[in-house]
């Protein structure tokens, strides 16, 4: 059996409840789900210290939606896995969170978001999970829909793993005809570890593609600049990640947003057997 999700079974059976839990634990896919989240919010182009609202699709756990927050913005997560969103309840993620189908669609009005990622979950776009299930025909229906909910200056940034050349041209065929423009950027393209997929797409204005990470020599690598990154931000004053200050920050703030809270606790940040 192929060792890609995708191939096994659908998205909402697939990531059942033994693997949302499993899955959100692994400290190595936190680690690389973090870096291509952090990747994604650089080819957005977002204006700098300016929060906005941004969609991700197949939020999942809200793993991707965690380095959103640290970046200062909202965010509104779409899955498809309602056990993946008991979690990223259950983890008291800062996102409002969606039950849907992205091949249906999304369900927001028109010009609400600045932008829009996806981590890990277009992909699943190609496969026919059910018998009325057309690849192409959901493929347009979720990139026009995207379209219709993104400003006129806005990106969407999707990571994903293509199987072959006809995806590719799949993909960015059904965007265009939606009324994007863009196209896809390889980082890494000669690295079969560290190469990855971006599928980078804009709305209006304009601008050349985004360059991908290393075609030049001097290029860092992923884990490099996930590195600097947590450094820059102890060295801008910011908790890091997980610890308690962290913890007690991210709380505050959902308090202040009117959000249910768990009480402060001498507990509050101290690991426990069982819990992530």
């Amino acid at each position: 059996m192929s060792g890609r999700p995708e191939h096994q079974a659908p998205p909402e059976i697939f990531y059942n409840a033994e693997e949302a839990r499993k899955y959100t634990k692994n400290s190595r896919i936190i680690d690389i789900q973090a870096q291509m989240t952090e990747r994604c919010i650089e080819l957005l182009l977002l204006p700098e210290d300016t929060p906005c609202l941004l969609l991700d699709v197949g939020c999942g756990s809200g793993l991707s939606g965690s380095v959103l927050e640290e970046e200062g913005h909202m965010w509104i997560g779409l899955d498809i896995s309602s056990a993946m969103l008991s979690v990223a309840l259950e983890r008291e993620t800062e996102g409002d969170l969606i039950l849907g189908d992205m091949g249906e669609g999304v369900p927001f009005r028109a010009g609400c978001f600045d932008g829009a990622i996806s981590v890990s979950a277009i992909q699943w776009l190609f496969n026919a999970d059910k018998k009325y299930h057309n690849p192409v025909k959901r493929l347009y229906k979720f990139f026009s829909t995207l379209y219709a909910s993104l400003s006129r200056s806005a990106r969407a940034v999707f990571q994903f793993y293509p199987e072959n050349e006809s995806q590719l041209e799949l993909l960015t065929s059904q965007a265009m005809k939606a009324g994007f423009y863009g196209g896809v950027v390889i980082d890494y393209p000669n690295s079969a570890k560290a190469k990855k997929f971006f599928l980078v797409l804009m709305t209006g204005g304009t601008g050349p593609l985004p360059k991908g990470l290393g075609t030049d020599e001097s290029d860092d690598n992923l884990q490099v600049k996930y590195a600097k990154r947590e450094a820059s931000k102890a060295a801008r004053g910011k908790p890091l990640k997980n610890t308690k200050a962290w913890l007690l920050e991210k709380k505050e703030r959902r308090r202040k947003q009117g959000k249910d809270t768990k009480p402060d606790t001498k507990y509050t940040g101290r690991k426990r057997s069982g819990r992530f």
